[in-house]
């Protein structure tokens, strides 16, 4: 069980002891709600403050540093829960019980995310000009890239239209518009202003001390005064009645059916574990019923999975399928939702989903960063449980649960990605 420290008002320290493997992961979460006007500075910023600070003033330096750490890596990406837009900094570095010299690796490693997060470089109060011009090239390559990638575009435009109204259906990479207004110094006001008011989570996952890092963080911080925070938490969606449907045309050669259902159970219910228990059943593995039935025995997709919205209470089926197949694909993945809602679930569905999600529990013991991801949910959902609390809720859940909190389900939005000149 991870050990919290309260740095300020702002800030918290956990660590998750570790000593399965010879490295450490420090991972420094941002926290910051997702709107139209900060969903692209979030995605932009990050990219921008690795590229140099004070103590290492580009990225030749840092690569050098983190050399010097007997080959630390340091990295930045982006994370969405719920209408949270969680902007992480993360490095992985040999514990100190293994370092030649007994060095102070995991605190070097900590040294240098602190500098890139709180001493970033800059020119008459703005970043500099062609860090900040190359990473929005980046930024919007990442933007196309998504876009590109049918299958994540058409889950996530079911996900937009379910939330019409709520920004968790926003984008965390941002937008190109919204990411070519932005300038070097509009960046760095926003930097200003974001990093004194968002709640800030550090975890240092490993076999170390984190008296030397807290001691780091608050040095850091000394000359800065922060303004109070609020963590984005997030409520469920709820059905708005009538079904959404909405059809895009691309130039595709095959179909993407995402149907968004309301599940209408929070992460703090105790029909949680079951509803889990009930998505791996429908769609979560190759023993489901969306697998089994939709893909394999009636060839109506190429592919065909659920997947739960933790935070918003929702369930995404993503499909991919002839054009033609789009009435008959629709109506049996319904039709197998309907077979869980009878109680007809087989008892090799049933103990392969339990299998399936304790053994998914089981792996992130072997995963620094699963572990922290792991620990940061449970605080966003307000369970705050282990692992093995986890595990003991799934082995509790019955046929008879999975049956019940399928009759809650309900669809919500039909997304289809139709090829030009096609018609469903």
């Amino acid at each position: 069980m991870e050990k919290y420290t309260k740095i300020n008002s702002n800030i918290r320290l956990f660590y998750i002891p570790f000593k399965k493997l010879k490295t450490a992961n420090i991972g420094i979460y941002i926290h910051r709600r997702i709107t139209p006007e900060e969903a692209s500075y979030n995605a932009l910023l990050p990219y921008v403050l690795k590229s140099g600070c004070k103590k290492c003033p580009d990225k030749e330096a840092v690569a050098r540093y983190c050399e010097e750490l007997y080959g630390a890596a340091v990295r930045v990406s982006l994370i969405k829960f719920g209408e949270d837009q969680i902007i992480r900094f993360e490095s992985d570095v040999i514990n100190d019980c293994y370092a030649p010299e007994k060095e102070p690796l995991v605190s070097d490693a900590a040294e240098l995310l602190l500098s890139i997060l709180f001493e970033p470089l800059t020119e008459d109060g703005a970043f500099l000009k062609s860090v900040t011009e190359r990473e929005k090239i980046s930024a919007k390559d990442r933007i196309n890239a998504m876009q590109n990638d049918k299958r994540s575009y058409a889950s996530k435009r079911c996900m937009e239209e379910m939330c019409k109204g709520n920004n968790a259906g926003l984008s965390l990479l941002g937008t190109i518009d919204g990411i070519d207004k932005i300038t070097p110094k509009s960046l760095y006001e926003y930097y200003s202003e974001m990093i004194t008011s968002s709640y800030i989570d550090i975890y240092v996952c490993g076999d170390t001390d984190t008296d030397s890092i807290a001691k780091k963080v608050t040095e850091k911080i000394s000359g800065i005064s922060f303004k109070e925070a609020k963590m984005p938490y997030s409520e469920i969606l709820e059905t708005s009645g009538e079904v959404k449907e909405v059809t895009d045309k691309m130039d595709v050669v095959q179909g993407k059916l995402s149907m968004g259902f309301t599940t209408g159970i929070k992460p703090t219910d105790k029909d949680y574990p079951a509803l889990q228990v009930m998505n791996s059943v429908f769609g979560a593995g190759a023993h489901s019923k969306l697998f089994n039935n939709v893909r394999e025995k009636l060839s109506l997709a190429y592919y065909a999975s659920s997947q739960l919205e933790r935070y918003k209470g929702c369930m995404i089926v993503n499909s991919g399928i002839e054009f033609k197949n789009f009435k008959k694909a629709y109506d049996e993945i319904l039709v197998q939702l309907e077979n869980i809602k009878k109680g007809d679930i087989s008892d090799l569905e049933f103990e392969s989903s339990i299998n399936a999600i304790i053994n998914n529990y089981e792996s992130y013991k072997d995963d620094e960063r699963a572990m922290q991801i792991f620990a940061l949910g449970e605080d966003l959902a307000k369970t705050d449980m282990d692992i093995e609390e986890r595990k003991k809720l799934i082995m509790s859940v019955t046929k008879e649960d999975v049956a019940r909190v399928a009759k809650n389900i309900k669809l919500d939005t039909v997304y289809f990605l139709d090829g030009k000149g096609e018609s469903k």
